[in-house]
């Protein structure tokens, strides 16, 4: 599941344990409990949010092996997701995504739909896997990468030829804000913009609707993408 610690002005959400932290509608309702949380708590002149996981992977996409048994799963799922990157773009406070592992798939669409992405070089990578296992990614996944990777030759890269992103490659690109030795100095690093963010004392209702304004195409598209919902996801071997 995940964990939020308070730090000052600085909240810190992680994924915990060693596993890939695949989405399930288990982990999905214990993130938006803390989305929750962070809304719910007194307001300050400014806070930032830090997401990040132990282990080896950030996150390896959709848990495929619970949505095999019927077509409902499916939707359940995605509806669940889309809640949560809805309620993290609404978020009022900038977000930072620490990402200390690997991040596949919805993953990788969990880590971009945050403001700044800062990775670990020493492993890891970000990567859509959809064309290799033969499926079409839904619409507003393509609305978040068209947002947040506007070079087209990237976006092509990323999506079509399904490169394995490293965190050299990914800065190369401007996918990332920074790349870091390891997991420890990557989260270390995401303190410190974060602490340099709050120093700005920017008004957190503001830049959230700012933040609003921006991704609008996608929140167009995020309402209602049922979209791959029919496809068969094969057997859970799948990172989507």
């Amino acid at each position: 599941m995940c964990t939020l610690e308070k730090r000052g002005n600085i909240y810190i959400l992680t994924l915990i344990g060693t596993n890939e932290h695949r989405l399930n509608p288990n982990l999905l309702n214990s993130l938006e409990s803390a989305l929750r949380r962070l809304k719910s708590e007194p307001a300050s002149p400014s806070s930032v949010l830090i997401t990040t996981a132990h282990g080896k992977f950030f996150s390896n996409g959709y848990d495929l092996a619970w949505t095999q048994s019927s077509k409902s799963r499916r939707q359940l799922l995605s509806s669940k997701f889309r809640s949560l990157i809805s309620s993290l773009i609404a978020l009022p406070m900038p977000t930072i995504a620490a990402v200390t592992g690997h991040a596949s798939a919805a993953g990788f669409i969990l880590a971009i739909s945050h403001d700044f992405v800062l990775m670990r070089k020493d492993r890891g990578f970000l990567y859509m896997s959809e064309v290799d296992i033969g499926l079409v990614i839904p619409e507003w996944f393509n609305a978040i990468l068209k947002c947040k990777i506007g070079d087209y030759n990237v976006r092509r890269d990323v999506v079509l030829i399904a490169e394995k992103l490293t965190a050299k490659v990914a800065l190369e690109k401007r996918i990332i804000h920074s790349a870091h030795d390891s997991a420890e100095s990557t989260v270390d690093a995401a303190v410190v913009l974060a602490e340099e963010l709050i120093k700005r004392k920017r008004n957190g209702h503001v830049y959230g609707n700012n933040r609003l304004v921006v991704l609008s195409e996608v929140l167009d598209k995020i309402g209602f993408d049922e979209s791959v919902e029919g496809q068969n996801w094969d057997n859970g071997k799948s990172k989507l």
